[in-house]
């Protein structure tokens, strides 16, 4: 049997590579496995060795203790792969293949999922809509930072990519698939960003630049990328954003030497509840882009909001914001009449087309974000140096793939 490594969370500010077993076609119990799905057998399953796995803003919310997230929970929800082994019920899906593996778990099967709202399954989380790998309260599915991963319901999750040498060749672009670059698309088609829409995006973090990238590809006129992060500002500029330094304060005056105006028709939230306000040594204050975007935005507009909000967060600033509860200005989004989307991106609605945007060399994702592979011995260096601020999405690179990108 192979040997399995993995990048697992051992409590506030630490990750180490641990031992853990091969996967079968069966749930196990461990660290943040409901108990109802243990022992939960899987022969429509692929195990799939590890191409690329990526760390996520949404793993380091973990990392930081700033959710229940359990000792030892294997991390990694972006996951690219090599099919090595397939159930008794794969139809379609075959040892060889290159895939991409949406980081929502679902069943192909219920009402949501048939409506092609694939992030809030109901068949695959005993506690509420919607699963994704390695994440806390999300069904407790082994996490894809790992040599080796079972991907439940293959030939509905997974995306096979049509010919594996041009794969290889921009499998760093492909590799954004599993997460950052549908959910940044999301964030944009949610906000209604069409030809010479002007958008702001509030957050240069992975998400954020994948958001202004897809911003860009939906034929925006303006798209203006606001952080704290100059570094990060940098990234969103190299590839023909407009930036807003939040550290001088409310963004409104910026967009207006921008545009002219001091609102713009689309906005995009890619930060989520660690937000903190405006301005130079600003503190956390998590409805702080939330409620700027409800100004910001022109009457009629709308919201996209894939940045993370979380029910328990054990570092919230307050009790209301432990709970996931915040202090939103809903009159004033009321009285604009705008509309906002909220939830997990639905991967399998966008990830077909975005990868043959990139086969087609139409969008240059990988660069945007600036991704980089590193070990999977070195996820520990990439976590901290993430948690920093590195203007950087760290691509792991566990079973020697990615050797030559």
């Amino acid at each position: 049997m192979s040997d399995n490594r993995a990048v697992a969370y051992k409590g506030p500010g630490k990750v180490e590579v641990i031992d853990i077993d091969y996967p079968t076609f069966e749930l196990k119990d461990g660290p943040g496995v409901n108990p109802a799905n243990v022992g939960r057998k899987v022969p429509h399953g692929a195990i799939i060795k590890t191409v690329a796995t990526n760390i996520c803003g949404s793993d380091q919310h973990m990392v930081r203790g700033r959710t229940t997230a359990p000792v030892d929970l294997v991390l990694g929800h972006e996951i690219t792969g090599e099919v090595v082994e397939t159930g008794p019920d794969v139809e379609f899906v075959k040892v060889g293949d290159l895939v991409s593996v949406p980081f929502n778990i679902s069943c192909g099967r219920c009402k949501n999922c048939k409506e092609r709202k694939t992030g809030v399954c109901l068949n695959v989380n005993p506690d509420r809509p919607g699963s994704a790998y390695g994440y806390v309260d999300m069904g407790g599915w082994v996490g894809g930072q790992a040599n080796y991963v079972l991907v439940p319901y293959a030939d509905w999750n997974l995306l096979v990519f049509p010919d594996k040498d041009q794969a290889m060749e921009k499998i760093l672009d492909l590799a954004m698939l599993s997460d950052i670059f549908p959910t940044g698309y999301h964030g944009a088609v949610s906000a209604g960003v069409g030809t010479g829409s002007t958008v702001y995006i509030a957050g240069a973090g992975p998400v954020g630049l994948a958001a202004a990238t897809s911003a860009l590809l939906l034929g925006a006129a303006t798209v203006i990328v606001g952080d704290m992060n100059e570094g990060r500002l940098r990234q969103a500029a190299s590839f023909g954003c407009e930036t807003v330094d939040l550290t001088k304060g409310d963004p409104a005056d910026q967009i207006e030497q921008i545009l002219g105006v001091p609102e713009v028709d689309c906005a995009v939230d890619a930060v989520g509840f660690e937000a903190k306000g405006h301005g130079e040594g600003a503190k956390e204050a998590p409805a702080t882009v939330l409620n700027s975007l409800m100004t910001l935005t022109a009457a009629g507009g709308a919201l996209g909001i894939p940045g993370l909000y979380v029910t328990g967060d054990p570092g919230g600033v307050d009790e209301a914001a432990k709970t996931g509860s915040l202090s939103l200005n809903l009159g004033a989004g009321w009285a604009r009449s705008l509309s906002f989307t909220t939830g997990q991106c639905p991967v399998m609605k966008y990830n077909f087309g975005l990868m043959r945007a990139i086969l087609a060399d139409k969008v240059h994702i990988a660069k945007n974000v600036n991704a980089k592979a590193i070990s999977l011995d070195d996820a520990p260096r990439g976590y901290e140096e993430f948690d920093k601020g590195a203007a950087t999405k760290y691509v792991l690179n566990p079973n020697g793939y990615l050797d030559a990108a």
